[in-house]
């Protein structure tokens, strides 16, 4: 046999016989046979093809059905995956087995699917250390089919022009579905069908927004492209609208009764809904009862009934920087279920009996009726704390004390403080920002918190210490996974930058350096930065009934127990607290495995919503701005620019790449920064630099920065 020196060829031989057998589909082929369709006729190059075929064979490329008879071993593989369209048309496949590589796709061959879709795919396995190739053969799963975008109006036809860049191509509307949309509004389309060999898919108008620009219709739009409804369904509202209101004797005698108890609301000045409440008492014995009321949502929401189907699709309200888009209705979420002061409500709640050390010497768990003395705002709570007179001074100072405790005890544990600064907008009549400040969390907040997570935690314990193995009781828990190693390292690495020095050889000891870290740059220019970047190397939360601990938090046992006006996982928790009180053994698991990864995608997507209304707020903020210099920190880096946030207002825009003259810049991943080819000048992560206000786009809600030298 001719050794591979001896033949320059045989590598391009190799891959004309793969094609070979590409095109013969199932048919296995001996080597005359394969010969002969490369119309190859002398003995030699017969032998070559042999040689080929038995290397290719024994490699692990191809497999002989029969002796001598030859089949591209991998020809059909089929793929399930979710569609990453790139800018170009193109897309890769991500597969559902983590452990496969993705699959390139040509245009041509997406065959209608969209990103997000999932979809299956046919596999070209061509060549050894060549990227997998393959074409869609089946649209599994839209990932959505409703867009937002602009109307283009021409003559006798219409087309939307999507905001989305991932969507690539236009939808053409008949004029009769055009629903009164005008030509440049922005409006919300849903593709109704497309034709098989047609280029565009064809689509009705659902909503008109309204005209680009506007608060309304940009924050409509934001809310419409995650997904969520613009409005409630007329059958959701007339359900709510039909639940009496007020609490009647035969519920009251079915319940602990704390009205007699002193009962408050401690939430933000500007909120509408209370779902939480505190009650305080003095115990004979010198210790303290603490009762921690939430809203009794799932008495009024019934399982399979209009509102909670309506409920569980939302999963959660939606905070946009000017709006809230409640996940139950009005009536229920600002009416009968809101903790409003002087009124009898329905509550699930979470009654502790305390000593001073915040010890908890007893727990009970169920369903009571409250009378709320007062509703104060958190300014309010805290000028108590900080030695104003009041009333409830005695109460609110205790318990104050005793979630000092609870806090210091759960640092001591490992659980991780991370404070970042809440951006907030002042907003004029008509929602356009007029200035920018921070929100800063103090002790009247952090009081709420404590014994809010002191509820979750004690819920999630009393359920999931209960039984063992096959015998354990299904529930939903708020799971966080320790952080990856990897990103965690990296992050390490960044910090060392600033000068902080991170330990992270164990998950304990990885907690306390990083709170450590925390405390040393609050109000440093760089805590911002560092904090998002150590909240960013950590695992995201996520709701199972699988797994029950929390790293972050540093508890065995965690859930959400405290928000059922505002979270569907919550109204599940209350639910499935009360089968269990009463006596129930048996549900079925899985069914609310998927509802609590139902609940995890909806919550990503409202956090995405309400992200891209900051940024729209921050663009529109800077828009009539244009030339006005700042300083900014270098906020992050990719291959086509970098982003820096301004100090003083912490909106973020873009430097790119390309306007920056000097010298050619590339991205160097590992070391978060660009670097200039030639001079070698470096712009890092965390460097402060000097812009200037180059350019808003607010449809694209995108800000470009040029850098100062």
């Amino acid at each position: 046999m001719k050794s591979k020196k001896e033949n320059p060829y045989k590598e391009v031989l190799t891959q004309l016989i793969l094609d070979v057998l590409e095109k013969s589909g199932s048919t296995a082929l001996n080597y005359k046979q394969v010969a002969a369709q490369l119309n190859l006729k002398d003995n030699d190059s017969k032998r070559t093809v042999a040689d080929v075929l038995s290397e290719a064979s024994a490699s692990g490329l191809l497999h002989q059905p029969e002796r001598g008879k030859f089949q591209l071993k991998q020809l059909h593989v089929y793929v399930t995956g979710k569609v990453d369209m790139t800018a170009d048309g193109s897309a890769y496949i991500v597969p559902e087995e983590d452990d496969e590589n993705d699959i390139f796709v040509a245009p041509r061959k997406l065959r209608q699917a969209l990103h997000g879709d999932i979809v299956k795919v046919h596999v070209y396995e061509r060549k050894t250390g060549r990227k997998r190739e393959g074409e869609v053969v089946e649209i599994m799963q839209r990932a959505k089919t409703d867009f937002t975008g602009t109307i283009d109006l021409t003559g006798n036809y219409a087309f939307f022009l999507p905001d989305d860049r991932k969507m690539l191509h236009d939808i053409f509307v008949p004029l009769d579905q055009l629903n009164g949309a005008k030509n440049g509004e922005k409006v919300l389309v849903s593709i109704t069908d497309w034709p098989k060999n047609a280029k565009n898919p064809i689509g009705t108008v659902k909503h008109v927004l309204g005209k680009k620009g506007e608060n309304n219709t940009e924050m409509n739009a934001i809310l419409a492209d995650f997904g969520f409804p613009l409005q409630f369904p007329k059958s959701v509202e007339d359900a709510a609208s039909k639940i009496p209101a007020g609490v009647t004797t035969e519920e009251i005698k079915q319940r602990r009764d704390f009205r007699g108890t002193t009962t408050f609301t401690i939430d933000p000045a500007d909120a509408k809904d209370f779902d939480d409440a505190l009650s305080f008492q003095h115990l004979e014995n010198g210790q303290y009862e603490i009762g921690i009321h939430i809203a009794d949502v799932s008495h009024y929401v019934t399982p399979e009934s209009e509102l909670d189907k309506e409920a569980f699709e939302r999963g959660t309200s939606v905070y946009l920087v000017d709006r809230v888009i409640p996940m139950l209705p009005e009536k229920l979420s600002n009416d009968l279920c809101s903790l409003r002061p002087n009124e009898d409500k329905l509550c699930f709640s979470a009654v502790f009996h305390m000593d001073d050390k915040a010890n908890i010497t007893a727990e009970w768990y169920g369903r009571t009726v409250i009378h709320s003395n007062r509703r104060m705002s958190y300014e309010q709570a805290q000028e108590i704390i900080e030695g104003k007179a009041d009333a409830l001074a005695p109460e609110i100072t205790k318990l104050n004390e005793l979630a000092t405790l609870l806090r210091e005890r759960r640092f001591r544990s490992g659980a991780i403080s991370f404070e970042t600064e809440e951006v907030k907008f002042q907003l004029d009549e008509h929602g356009k920002p007029l200035g920018v400040y921070t929100r800063i969390r103090k002790d009247a907040h952090k009081l709420i918190e404590d014994f809010m997570l002191l509820a979750n935690k004690k819920v999630a314990e009393f359920i999931g210490k209960q039984g063992r193995g096959k015998n354990k009781l299904p529930f939903i828990y708020r799971f966080h996974d320790v952080p990856n190693p990897e990103t965690l390292g990296s992050f390490s690495q960044f910090a060392l930058r600033f000068g902080h020095k991170l330990s992270v050889k164990t998950d304990k000891e990885t907690a306390k350096s990083l709170n450590a870290l925390m405390t040393k740059i609050e109000g440093e220019k760089e805590q911002n930065l560092l904090t998002s970047l150590a909240i960013r190397s950590m695992a995201k939360a996520i709701y199972t009934t699988k797994k029950t601990s929390h790293y972050g938090l540093a508890f065995d046992y965690y859930t959400h127990f405290t928000s059922p006006i505002r979270r569907y996982p919550d109204v599940m928790v209350h639910r499935l607290l009360q089968f269990y009180l009463d006596g129930g053994k048996k549900i079925n698991a899985e069914h609310y495995e998927k509802m609590a990864e139902h609940a995890s995608q909806m919550e990503k997507k409202a956090a995405d919503a309400e992200r891209a209304s900051v940024k729209y707020k921050q663009a529109e903020y800077l828009s009539d701005q244009i030339g006005v210099e700042y300083t900014g920190i270098v906020s992050g880096v990719t291959e086509w620019g970098m982003y820096v946030e301004i100090e003083e207002n912490k909106c973020e825009g873009m430097v790119r790449l390309r306007d920056i003259t000097d010298d050619f810049y590339i991205l160097d991943e590992k070391n978060y920064a660009i670097i200039g080819r030639r001079k070698k000048k470096t712009y890092q992560l965390g460097d402060e630099v000097q812009i200037r206000i180059k350019k808003v786009d607010l449809e694209k809600r995108q800000i470009d920065f040029t850098l100062l030298s």
